[in-house]
């Protein structure tokens, strides 16, 4: 009656249209039919329960989106409530009720972000997803960053079929239009195009390449019966005092194993530049920075969940999971990385000018 009140103060014409019914359970009642008043446009949205909803309990609503956060399946969960409520519930209304953290999701990706991050760690996850009647490989790409007080925080989560310096782009471009005003060090292992996106939307940022990613891509091309050889011939390269040490330690693996394995320097050669970066830091900001296992331990933690899903059925489920996950995760970064103390003040004498006190 209020809202045909309104309707008509409005200058709209509406009036009743009879009653909808719908089978509705709960914990305390079991199921029941209830009936609900409809108008003759349609506008008419019931508070108490509204369109759509069949279960009454937010206790259960609950259960279900945890339970779907730590990888359960549809029909485990649909077990779980059985057992515990003895109610039904099919895949669809799992669904639904899942569905409703997807908004909670968008604004998560779209917040605003600080103004500078003195690290940031790339890498992306692979997962099949369900396009068009066929079963397409899609690659998430997770931006984790090292605010000013050393904490992690995921600050940017992509999904793209391809990459290259169009799709990075795009990536560095929404940063900054959420906040990101500059970062120091970005360590990446090896994106195609990102150092020449990087440079074209935070053109003071020192680009890192994964130390260990680049070793593990050099023994790629190395039998097994000389990779313990080329492994400790490489070490003194990482390992070096200074730059121009680890440059002529390169040289000199490459004169030792250049013929027998010519691809096992190459990448090193190749890729210098942005291999040699962690070289301006001191030690403890060099372990920091040298590699990106800071990112790929928080993928070890969401792999645990998305594991049980062969593929996804859409790009929004999964993104759903991968939301869920990472919030469960993200609860223990509640203290700085190791040292963070001298490492901000080691930072701050360097590119004072670009940090914030």
């Amino acid at each position: 009656e209020n809202h045909l009140e309104e309707e008509k103060a409005k200058g709209i014409a509406n009036r009743r249209n009879g009653k909808a019914t719908k089978t509705v359970r709960s914990m305390q009642s079991g199921a029941f039919e209830l009936e609900t008043s409809r108008d003759r446009n349609g506008t008419f949205e019931p508070q108490i329960l509204p369109k759509r909803q069949l279960i009454i309990t937010d206790q259960l609503e609950e259960n279900v989106i945890a339970l779907y956060a730590k990888g359960s399946s549809t029909r485990d969960i649909a077990s779980y409530i059985m057992e515990m409520y003895g109610m039904e519930i099919s895949a669809t209304e799992i669904s639904r009720i899942t569905d409703k953290v997807i908004p909670a999701m968008k604004e998560w990706r779209e917040r605003p972000l600080e103004p500078i991050y003195p690290f940031v760690f790339l890498d992306c996850m692979f997962y099949k997803v369900k396009k068009g009647g066929s079963v397409t490989p899609t690659a998430v790409y997770n931006i984790l960053g090292i605010n000013q007080e050393g904490k992690k925080e995921l600050i940017g989560v992509y999904l793209a079929e391809t990459e290259g310096a169009k799709f990075w782009l795009s990536v560095l471009t929404n940063l900054k239009n959420r906040g990101v005003q500059d970062i120091i060090v970005a360590c990446v292992d090896g994106l195609k195009g990102f150092p020449e996106a990087i440079q074209a939307v935070f053109p003071k940022t020192q680009v890192q390449l994964c130390i260990v990613h680049q070793i593990r891509t050099s023994l790629r091309f190395v039998p097994h019966k000389d990779k313990k050889a080329v492994a400790a011939d490489l070490k003194p390269i990482y390992t070096a005092i200074s730059e121009e040490q680890g440059y002529d330690r390169l040289l000199e693996f490459e004169e030792k194993w250049a013929k027998t394995y010519p691809l096992a320097a190459k990448g090193w050669l190749d890729n210098w530049e942005h291999l040699s970066t962690y070289f301006d830091f001191d030690p403890h900001i060099r372990k920091a920075i040298y590699t990106t296992n800071a990112i790929e331990a928080m993928h070890r933690q969401v792999r645990k969940v998305t594991k049980t899903k062969g593929a996804f059925t859409s790009e929004e489920s999964l993104l759903k999971l991968i939301y869920l996950a990472i919030k469960e995760v993200s609860k223990k970064w509640t203290m700085p990385i190791h040292n963070w103390g001298l490492t901000m003040s080691q930072l701050y004498i360097k590119f004072g000018d670009r940090l914030q006190p």
